[in-house]
């Protein structure tokens, strides 16, 4: 956790404000949330929900941790926080960087990038076999179409069936795909991995534009 900027280091630091660079899409609503303390020596996380307004503009998200780092655009920050808007929420996630400035062996570098996706799906669509290994495949090309340089890659495809009873036995069964995954990035620059990974949670929510030869999940069903 950074406590102080005095005793954050120069590469956490810069690796911060790469991060307030990313440019991520209107309908994706990211915000600092709290970092796993026991993780590393330095960790910044975000939450990211997918949400399709209702109506009102679009706004680009805030950036919390390259604002609270290197002490820009709070005010920007807060009236974006009071521009919330109503609307359907598709899919959400969990962007964390850690930071260790001895380096770890098991990360095969100083940073390590641990994510978390996750989004509601029709139960047809939720039984597909192949689910999991295409969430997957999403996850390196997201990365690879934003010329994100990574290694040490690894996660798991999990899919959780939700059924009602009782007096909730009218609503319909439905699928969560989750994804959770880590990777180390090439260097302290980790734009291209946020911008990679927030494409990526849109991609889960079924939402348009996305690579040749990729299809999109269907929306969740609205009860």
């Amino acid at each position: 956790m950074v406590n102080a900027l005095a005793q954050v280091p120069a590469d956490f630091l810069y690796a911060l404000g790469t991060l307030r660079k990313a440019r991520c899409r209107s309908e994706l609503r990211l915000d600092e949330i709290p970092a796993p303390a026991r993780l590393a020596p330095f960790a910044v996380a975000l939450g990211a929900e997918v949400i399709v307004p209702s109506g009102g503009k679009d706004r680009s998200p805030v950036h919390g941790p390259a604002a609270m780092a290197l002490a820009r655009s709070a005010a920007a920050g807060a009236a974006a926080g009071d521009d919330a808007e109503d609307g359907e929420e598709l899919a959400t996630g969990r962007f964390i960087l850690l930071h260790d400035p001895d380096g770890s062996a098991v990360w095969d570098g100083e940073f390590r990038i641990v994510t978390y996706i996750r989004a509601q799906l029709d139960a047809e669509m939720g039984n597909d076999e192949m689910l999991g290994s295409v969430a997957w495949t999403w996850l390196v090309e997201a990365l690879e179409t934003h010329n994100a340089p990574y290694r040490a890659a690894g996660g798991t495809a999990t899919r959780v069936l939700s059924e009602s009873f009782g007096t909730l036995a009218d609503r319909p069964a439905s699928i969560d795909i989750e994804l959770r995954a880590s990777w180390t990035p090439a260097s302290a620059d980790v734009q291209a991995h946020l911008e990679a990974w927030s494409d990526m949670v849109c991609t889960f929510a079924g939402l348009p534009p996305l690579p040749d030869g990729v299809s999109a999940l269907p929306r969740r069903r609205r009860n």
